[in-house]
């Protein structure tokens, strides 16, 4: 028996969390994606199939040197806020996209709440 890579594993993780979260109008989808060397966050409506705010650690506006650290992501989290409160959105649902709750996705997390969005 084959065994499964992390991606796989991660990917499995997440089609088992989308089954029951979905973004509303009302109440979009934070949905998040971490790789090695940045973070990527969007806000998603599901319903309507679109993107209202989405941010990066690639944003040329947050000056951020290296992406793939907690610091960054922290900032990204803030910047989202930010976007997303300008839109007139309060309240997400997060998807953490199959990764653990744990280091930087926990970091945007905690950074989009300080910002003053509600989940």
């Amino acid at each position: 028996m084959a065994k499964m890579t992390k991606q796989a594993k991660r990917l499995k993780r997440h089609a088992r969390v989308r089954k029951n979260l979905i973004g509303t109008p009302e109440r979009p989808r934070l949905c998040v994606f971490r790789s090695n060397k940045n973070i990527f966050c969007q806000i998603v409506d599901d319903v309507n199939h679109n993107t209202l705010v989405a941010a990066s650690s690639l944003d040329a506006d947050l000056g951020i040197e290296y992406g793939g650290n907690k610091a960054a992501a922290k900032q990204v989290g803030e910047a989202i806020a930010r976007k997303a409160l300008a839109k007139g959105i309060e309240t997400v649902a997060f998807d953490r996209g199959g990764f653990i709750y744990h280091g930087r996705v926990k970091e945007l997390a905690e950074g989009a709440r300080e910002g003053g969005l509600k989940f």
